[in-house]
Formats: structure tokens, sequence, C-alpha cells
């Protein structure tokens, strides 16, 4: 039987149902798979993010402080030696990789890296750490990538592409649309009253962190600019963080603002279904799989530092790409919403594309990649 081994330098707890899952289908195909974590680091144990797995090997990180930046070493348990492949996360900071990068010299084990192929939200894009990496990124056996984006990055690069596994990066949204599909129509009624939102008034949701990456001046700008062409339209606001006093400042002067603070689960999953577009002119992540969900058009802009995901995006067929001024992006908007034809064939296009980035299918194309990888 062959032995992979999974580095993580912390379980992060939306992804213990990919690796219970990942396990389990590596276990029919003859695959013995083990997930190796560490802890957060000072810094990161604020954030209250980590999961646990009964099954993995929990080792002690050391952690070394460098101005904004965490250095890690991850220790590797001695009785995964012997795996035949060994998958550790793309980062220049785990001081640990490198050992088992050198390793390939002499070893027969293999070893691949699971990345974005560059840092997305890099203030020096042309930096040392940058070039660091990207000197880096071939110097392994497999890559297994996040999103197309990066394998055109590797294929650029010139990583051969019968080398890359393109995962299409999910989470778990089985409970997401459970919690979408409990709600019924009289309760989404309910809520626009108790909100005061008219009946058939178009709502932008905005649902994430509220911190400047998330161009919350251009979202409310542009709403200005949208109230004044559609008159009962309605702006959502889930979520919480160092900017909601600017939102707070902002929803004095707009009673059709509403800001909700964090929303999870069945409460969250109402708005959505309240919901016509998701407007987000900063970051894209992982919350688009949520927006494609509940068949919410994601607009965005070109020029915000998204995560790899935006590339699930295809602009004018389930979601847009708006320009950079409050102008060209309440633009962007209202050609959605005052296109009722338009909007609903974008909505199903959304809810189509829900079927495609799941949580399942990243589990079948990683356990694809790795049987190719160690049975290459």
């Amino acid at each position: 039987m062959k032995k992979v081994a999974i580095l993580q330098h912390r379980l992060l707890h939306y992804r213990t149902n990919l690796f219970e899952q990942l396990r389990e289908v590596c276990a029919e195909r003859g695959i013995d798979l083990h997930l190796v974590h560490g802890q957060a680091s000072p810094r990161e144990l604020a954030k209250k993010d980590e999961g646990t797995l009964p099954w993995a090997h929990k080792v002690n990180n050391l952690f070394w402080e460098a101005g904004e930046r965490d250095i890690v070493w991850q220790p590797f348990p001695a009785v995964l030696k012997d795996a035949d492949l060994v998958v550790v996360m793309q980062e220049n900071r785990i001081l640990s990789n490198y050992p088992l990068l050198l390793s390939q010299m002499w070893s027969p084990r293999k070893v691949a890296y699971w990345g974005h192929g560059k840092n997305f939200q890099t203030n020096a894009p042309t930096g040392l750490r940058e070039k660091w990496k990207d000197f880096l990124l071939a110097r392994v056996d497999w890559w297994f990538a996040y999103t197309e984006m990066t394998v055109d990055i590797l294929r650029k690069a010139g990583f051969p592409a019968e080398r890359i596994t393109c995962l299409d990066n999910a989470i778990d949204t089985t409970s997401f649309k459970a919690d979408l599909a409990s709600w019924h129509e009289a309760d989404i009624a309910a809520e626009r009253a108790r909100l005061g939102i008219a009946m058939n008034a178009p709502i932008g949701v905005f649902c994430g962190s509220l911190y400047p990456d998330k161009r919350l001046e251009l979202l409310i700008e542009s709403s200005d600019l949208i109230r004044q062409k559609v008159l009962d339209f309605a702006l959502v606001v889930i979520g919480d963080g160092p900017s909601m006093p600017q939102m707070r400042d902002a929803a004095l002067s707009r009673p059709w603002l509403h800001l909700l603070g964090v929303r999870k689960g069945r409460e969250k999953a109402l708005y959505f279904r309240m919901g016509d577009v998701m407007l987000n002119p900063g970051l894209v992540g992982l919350h688009i799989v949520d927006a494609f969900c509940s068949g919410l058009v994601m607009v965005t802009t070109r020029t915000a530092r998204h995560s790899p995901e935006v590339a699930y995006l295809r602009d004018g067929e389930n979601g847009v790409y708006g320009g950079d001024t409050p102008e060209a992006y309440s633009r962007a908007v209202l050609d959605v919403i005052q296109d009722p034809g338009r909007l609903q064939k974008m909505k199903q296009a959304a809810l189509a594309d829900s079927k495609r980035y799941t949580l399942q299918n990243m589990v079948r194309r990683f356990a694809d990649g790795i049987e190719t990888a160690v049975r290459g």
C-alpha cells in the first residue's frame, strides 16, 4: 500500500471534512493517507480557526517572529519517513519544507506543492520573497493547484502540465445549501418587511470581513449612485472587522444600508436568499462559492487583490467585472439589476456552477492527483 503524507502547519476547521473524505477515498484506492499538522502561532490564536482530527499526527511547531511574519519549523514524524509522497504548502516561511525539497536529490520519495503559485495579496510582487517563490516553483515532483489561475502560472513557468492537478478549491456547501432551502417565501417576505425593503426591490449583499482590501468606500459610493437610479435598492452588509466604524458612519445617513454584523449558518442563508447580486468590489475568495449556491451574481473589480478563487467568475455569465470608479462599478451593477432577463439568466448560471465547485469534486480531483503521482 502506498503511503502519502500531507503537511499543514495548522489544521483549519473548514478543512477537516476535506481530509476526512480524502482519507476515505484514498483508502478505497489502496493509498494510506496521513495528515500532519501543528498548532497556530501566537498571532494566529486570536482567529480561533483550528480544527481537530483524531487520526492526524499532531506535532509541536516552532515559531520565530520576523516583523509581521511568523517563521515556522514543523517537525516531520519519523513514522512517515517511508512515505511515497509528501505534500507541503507552498509557503516561503515554512523552513521545514526545505530539507524535504533537498531530499529529492537522493530519496525516491516524491514531494509535491499545494498552493497558489504566487502571493496574490503581496505589496511587492517583484520583491525578493516572490522571486524566491518563483525560483522554487518547479523544484517539486507534482503540483496541486488551487484553481486554473494557478495552473496558468505553472504552465508559464514551464512546469509540465501532466504533473499538475487542478483542485478547484472549495468548501463543504452541503449544510449551506440545506440552510438556503429551509427558508420559505413567507419568511423572506417577513424579513424584507422588518427591514423596510419593498417586496420586489433589488438587494445587493456584501458578506465578509470589513477591512480596507474589501474596498468598502467604493462599495458605498457605488451604492449611492445605484440608489439614484433605482430608488428602492437596498444594501445588506453581513460581517464585522476593523472598518466597521466607517460603515456605521455611512449607515447613519443611509436607511437603506443594513449592517447586520456577523451572521452564520441558517441565519446567513436567509439574507443570501433575499439578495440578487453580491457586491464585492474588493478581494474575492472562497465566498464566491457561497454566492453560486444561492444564485447571487458576483460583481467585483479586476484590480482588487483577489484570492485565486476569483478564477471561477466568468465575466458576463455567472458574474461581472466592474470598473474601479463608483460610476463604472455602479453602471455594471445597474446593467444587471435593471435587466430582469439577464439577471435571471446569470443567476441560473451561478447556481449551475455551484454543482462544479463542491468539496466532493475537490476530493475526487485531489485523490486522482495523489494516485497518479504515487503510481507514476
